[in-house]
């Protein structure tokens, strides 16, 4: 008998049941397939899995799951040993790896879980990123608002645009129904609303500064919220209002200005301040928030650097005014005091001139009059009047010398002279008056003093003849001492340094005497011009008072210093002057004394001169003094006439040129075109009156010979005549 390895089912099988389970099993088996295949997919495209592993082996579980599914389709029939083997080793393989994989998904669990937690942190922080690029974008929103403010209110430098348009500015930024600012009054003691947003013409009312809101305000320098209700903050109707927008009050620092004092800056005061006060929309949910005040803030402290700006520029067009004020004052004196000094030049002058002919009309006659025979009481007369005139001529001297030195139109003629030989010459000149006082005078020279110097010879003669002069003046008994020495650069002088090179020195003189003496506190008043001391010795010894003053200034001129020294009324006095000289390195024959390289004439009998002058009795003097000296003079009183009786034979022709303008020296130019040979031609003299360069230069560029200045003495007359026959050439210094 045969054995059957089929299995005999239990009970009997319905059909149609078993037609359902075996539908079901097979797509129970293609959905089992498919899972793992979508798995391998997933897997192949994700970049990053942490559980491959895991995914593998649930893989294995549904596909041994669909092969048990699978295989059972055939159990639904008779079926043999093999699909029984089958079947049982697929469940068996099912149950081991579906054991397999519930004990690993215990220890996955957990794993999953933290990975659920990360993710929810990680979703926090993404939010908190969020919220903070919110923060970024509202803070860049905001620094946006601020430049365009800024901008608008840095446009302008004037105060009341800089106000006005802050408060447009912040209306249309913030949507804001009102902003106001209220502005201290002068006092310092209540606040005054000065602008506001939406009134073009604000109701100028005040408030109390010592409210406690305003202090509120005042104490901080951030925005506070203060109520709808307070004095600042009642600036629009309430009438139909169910509720009034919340308020913020800003305070802006201004600038105190109080001249400008300490380097260039402003005095600061951080005691006053404007109070800015902003109204959100009423009958709205709207409220204040951070970056909104933070904004107010940050335009109240733009607002407060634009006010200071204005406030300094303010001040400066003020100060700029002024100053301009000032200038035109100034340039007003200025030019009055030009026009001042041109009528004293001009008075002067004129003056120079109607005075110089009469003084020479008197000095040239008296000096005439001097060489007849007189009695003495006569003689004693002449003499006086000479004296008295040569004083006169002194003065006016002095006076021009002083003008000239005021207006800065006076310079040193600078040359090489025998500084030894001006001494000697000063002391012979002194002499004589030294004499008749009995006052017996000494002149010591430094054994380095340099023989031959550069400078100005005339001046230095003057300021030590004025120095000397005065010590003689002053002095009835005792003695005079002249000493000259080089200044070393150790010596002591007040107020002046001595800096010798090596082509400079600086002379010292030193003048004492043993005269009346000076008042310690009368000694800055010698230096002053028309002033003397008041002792008794100056008021009877007369004087301008203009030596001194001339002298100083000469000093100052050839960059020196001089000073006075006395112990009092009595005991006597010394002057001390320094100035600065060039040393020369030309030949010893300049010092050739005058006396012995020009042997005077004493008479010049038959020579003849021409004299032309307009004025009658400076014509007659000059002929008197001419003809004293054995000329044969001519006379002609206009330039026609002189042309017309000069000729061959006069020597020397004396021309008056006193008159301004060129026309009176164009006779010199039509002289040279009547007498082309320079030997043919006489000396051309001009006799004038005026002191000033401009003549000197004149007489030169129109071919003149020389210049002689009025008044002319006797001796002065013969001494021109001397030199002028001998050089051909002659220009007194002027």
């Amino acid at each position: 008998m045969e054995v059957c390895n089929c299995i005999e089912p239990q009970w009997p099988a319905d059909e149609l049941l078993m037609k359902y389970q075996y539908i079901s099993d097979f797509f129970i088996a293609i959905a089992y397939f498919s899972i793992p295949l979508e798995l391998i997919y997933f897997v192949k495209k994700s970049a990053v899995f942490p559980y491959r592993w895991v995914l593998v082996q649930f893989g294995a579980f549904i596909v041994l799951c669909g092969a048990t599914h699978l295989i059972n389709l055939w159990t639904f029939t008779t079926h043999s040993r093999t699909v029984a083997l089958v079947m049982t080793t697929a469940k068996v393989l099912t149950a081991v790896v579906s054991c397999a994989t519930a004990l690993m998904l215990v220890h996955i669990i957990p794993d999953l879980l933290s990975v659920k937690t990360r993710e929810l942190f990680l979703k926090n922080k993404a939010a908190e990123l969020d919220r903070e690029m919110g923060l970024i974008r509202t803070q860049e929103e905001t620094g946006r608002h601020v430049r365009m403010l800024t901008h608008e209110i840095r446009s302008t430098l004037d105060r009341h645009t800089i106000l006005k348009t802050t408060l447009v500015e912040l209306g249309r930024t913030l949507a804001l129904e009102e902003c106001a600012l209220w502005m201290p009054t002068r006092t310092g003691l209540e606040l005054q609303l000065s602008y506001t947003l939406r009134q073009q013409h604000p109701v100028e009312y005040t408030v109390p500064i010592q409210l406690p809101v305003i202090n509120q305000v005042f104490g901080t320098s951030r925005a506070v919220k203060i109520s709808p209700n307070s004095p600042v903050a009642r600036l629009r109707p309430v009438s139909g209002k169910y509720m009034l927008g919340e308020v913020v009050a800003v305070r802006v620092p201004l600038l105190h200005l109080s001249n400008f004092q300490i380097n260039d800056w402003p005095e600061l005061s951080t005691k006053r301040y404007a109070l800015m006060v902003l109204m959100l929309p009423s009958d709205s949910a709207r409220q204040w928030h951070v970056h909104e005040l933070e904004l107010v803030e940050v335009v109240a402290d733009q607002v407060a650097v634009a006010l200071s700006h204005a406030a300094i520029l303010e001040e400066s067009m003020r100060a700029r005014d002024l100053l301009m004020e000032q200038n035109v004052a100034l340039d007003l004196a200025r030019r009055e005091a030009e026009t001042a000094i041109r009528a004293r030049n001009d008075f002067l002058a004129v003056m120079n001139h109607e005075m110089r002919t009469p003084m020479h009309a008197i000095i040239a006659l008296s000096s005439l009059l001097q060489e007849t025979e007189l009695t003495p009481e006569q003689r004693l007369m002449v003499e006086t009047i000479l004296k008295s005139s040569n004083l006169l001529a002194t003065l006016m001297n002095d006076v021009l010398d002083l003008s000239r030195l005021e207006d800065g139109s006076l310079q040193l003629e600078l040359g090489t002279f025998n500084l030894h030989t001006l001494f000697r010459e000063i002391l012979n000149l002194i002499k004589p008056i030294a004499v008749v006082k009995k006052l017996p005078i000494t002149l010591n020279l430094a054994p380095d003093l340099p023989e031959f110097v550069v400078g100005d010879e005339k001046r230095l003669m003057q300021i030590i003849l004025n120095i000397v002069g005065n010590a003689v003046k002053f002095s009835k008994q005792g003695s005079i001492s002249v000493t000259a020495l080089v200044t070393k650069s150790d010596t002591r002088a007040p107020d002046f340094f001595v800096v010798p090179t090596g082509s400079h020195f600086y002379l010292r003189v030193k003048v004492k005497d043993l005269g009346a003496g000076i008042n310690p506190q009368d000694i800055p008043k010698l230096f002053t011009k028309f002033a003397q001391t008041q002792s008794l010795a100056t008021r009877s010894s007369g004087g301008s008072g203009l030596g001194l003053a001339i002298s100083k200034r000469f000093v100052n001129l050839m960059e020196g210093n001089i000073w006075i020294e006395s112990d009092g009324l009595g005991k006597g006095c010394t002057a001390i002057f320094d100035v600065k000289l060039g040393i020369s390195n030309e030949s010893k024959q300049l010092g050739i004394p005058k006396a012995q390289a020009n042997p005077r004439h004493a008479n010049f009998a038959g020579l003849k001169v021409l004299v032309m002058d307009e004025n009658g009795v400076s014509r007659m003097v000059t002929k008197g003094l001419l003809v004293h000296l054995g000329c044969d003079v001519t006379t002609v009183s206009s330039s026609e006439e002189c042309l017309r009786v000069m000729s061959h034979e006069h020597k020397v022709v004396f021309m008056d040129v006193c008159m301004p303008g060129v026309e009176n020296y164009q006779i010199a130019l039509r002289i040279h075109e009547k007498f082309t040979k320079r030997h043919q031609r006489p000396l051309l003299v001009a006799l004038t009156g005026n002191t000033d360069k401009s003549t000197k230069e004149k007489c030169m560029s129109f071919g003149l010979d020389g210049v002689l200045l009025k008044p002319v003495s006797l001796d002065n007359m013969r001494n021109v005549l001397s030199d002028l026959l001998e050089h051909r050439v002659l220009y007194e210094a002027m």
